[in-house]
């Protein structure tokens, strides 16, 4: 059954007519909280929704560190994340470039050594690789966030203004998220997974955040560099 679900996973992603439209569900630390057992037994009743689930696997109450309420946390790219709503992801406050002035001195984390939050170890994410690889599962690797990345730097006001004015800083920035992920393509290339998945939250119910000419000018093209 795992190898008809990787090679419908597989010709979606391809537009070779898959038997049906694969599709996730993820469940926020806030529902696992509230429905407990009743959420639990309704991921072991859909496995082709939530994948492989062992009863008794989820702690109900622990929150991570970004999902507690009234607590801050500072990712690794140095953004400043705050919650008002326990289990729920909270937001970034503080913003490492809201002023051009520091983008000099700014570093981003090392994708081979970091994630957005905590360490990478890359022998275990190889060895969860080749498990699923040998279960014939479909093998995914994390690009992490593109847009969204880019105003939790600026701030969100700031980078729309940048995109406005064409801020002669903008193909900077945008040049330094897209080195870092092409180190991290190559890392996920190197070891061998059928997908590599990306985050951007650029939509709102209507449209793009930006004009679509905004949108080809400054991202699209680095959608492209990484994506072909």
């Amino acid at each position: 059954r795992n190898k008809e679900i990787r090679e419908n996973h597989l010709r979606a992603v391809e537009f070779r007519y898959p038997e049906w439209i694969p599709c996730s569900v993820s469940l926020s630390p806030a529902a696992w909280k509230k429905y407990r057992e009743k959420l639990e037994d309704l991921v072991i009743r859909h496995p082709l929704i939530f994948g492989p689930y062992e009863k008794g696997s989820t702690d109900f109450d622990e929150m991570p560190s970004c999902h507690r309420k009234g607590e801050y946390f500072t990712d690794n790219w140095g953004c400043v994340w705050y919650n008002v709503q326990e289990g729920i992801e909270g937001q970034v406050v503080g913003h490492p470039l809201q002023d051009w002035i520091a983008l000099d001195d700014y570093k981003p984390p090392d994708p081979l050594l970091k994630a957005e939050r905590g360490e990478r170890d890359w022998e275990e994410i190889k060895k969860s690789i080749e498990e699923r690889r040998r279960n014939g599962l479909v093998t995914v690797g994390s690009g992490e966030r593109l847009f969204d990345r880019l105003y939790f730097l600026r701030g969100f006001t700031n980078l729309m203004a940048d995109l406005v004015r064409n801020d002669p800083h903008l193909p900077r920035l945008i040049r330094m998220l897209e080195d870092y992920e092409l180190k991290l393509i190559d890392k996920w290339l190197e070891i061998g997974v059928d997908a590599i998945s990306f985050h951007t939250d650029i939509g709102t119910q209507h449209g793009l955040m930006i004009s679509p000419a905004k949108f080809r000018e400054y991202i699209k093209p680095l959608f492209k560099k990484l994506f072909t």
